[in-house]
């Protein structure tokens, strides 16, 4: 049985369905999930990791575990040791974490990392870069306007499929030769918002225009939902990104033996959103 937390998001999606199609019994949690949001017959929990407790009723008979934190999580000053603590009592014995390739570039903290590696289960590290859906963000715009606007329109990163990083988890719980493993993970080349902006409006068959917002613009929008002092950090890391983060790696296709979908791929694929 394998456990997989974040069971509702964009990663924790498809790596549910991944696994059920290789014939794994799977048990899905997230806080608020319904028999809808899981393939037929899927087992599912709610459950919210800052109350670790909770987890126990998923645990037995379970002996490996997805484990992603959300934001909220971090927010909440939640405890990944005590989560670590629980499942390990409760017969967890391998741990994949979706980490951020941030801990490697030294842009986060390891402290996520640092926790799971001092549990006393084995482990694997998945580093992904920037997700290609962080471009849902421009979905109303794009609809109502055809516009998108973001900052450092000519800045590139190596942004990932979350459905890739879904595959390269699967493959990463399914089999214990990739325990102690790290592996950084991204699309299989660097693009810039403006680039990506072109190819939704190919996707679109229709022209959509970029608007390049200023450093205090950008972060006048931010912090309407993220604390200041993330929103310049995080603008920090986007528009003096380090050699480090821009790298593409090899990773998804050494583990999936095929290369990482392009961002043109996974906007073709998901082009209602901004239709």
């Amino acid at each position: 049985m394998i456990v997989v937390t974040g069971a509702t998001g964009n990663v924790g999606r498809p790596l549910v369905r991944a696994l059920v199609a290789a014939g794994e019994q799977v048990t899905a949690v997230s806080r608020r999930i319904s028999a809808s949001q899981v393939p037929a017959g899927v087992r599912y929990h709610q459950a919210d990791l800052v109350e670790p407790e909770n987890l126990k009723p998923v645990l037995d008979g379970a002996e490996t575990l997805f484990l992603l934190t959300s934001g909220d999580f971090v927010a909440a000053d939640g405890n990944l040791s005590d989560v670590l603590e629980v499942t390990r009592a409760g017969g967890i014995r391998r741990v994949v974490l979706l980490s951020s390739q941030g801990v490697s570039t030294k842009d986060h903290s390891s402290e996520l990392e640092d926790a799971v590696t001092q549990s006393g289960m084995d482990w694997t590290m998945l580093r992904p870069g920037g997700f290609h859906s962080n471009t849902l963000q421009w979905a109303d715009t794009v609809r109502a306007q055809r516009v998108v606007t973001a900052p450092f329109g000519d800045i590139a990163l190596p942004t990932i499929d979350p459905a890739d990083t879904a595959q390269v988890a699967a493959v990463a719980l399914r089999d214990a030769a990739h325990n102690g493993n790290v592996y950084e993970l991204t699309g299989p080349v660097a693009i810039s918002p403006r680039q990506q902006a072109a190819a939704i409006a190919d996707a679109l068959g229709e022209p959509v225009r970029f608007v390049e917002q200023t450093r205090a613009e950008a972060k006048a929008a931010m912090v309407r939902f993220m604390p200041e002092p993330v929103a310049e950090r995080t603008l920090d890391i986007l528009g003096a990104p380090s050699t480090a983060a821009q790298r593409v790696s090899p990773d998804v296709e050494l583990l999936l033996g095929r290369p990482a979908r392009t961002f043109a791929e996974w906007a073709t694929h998901n082009i209602s959103a901004f239709q």
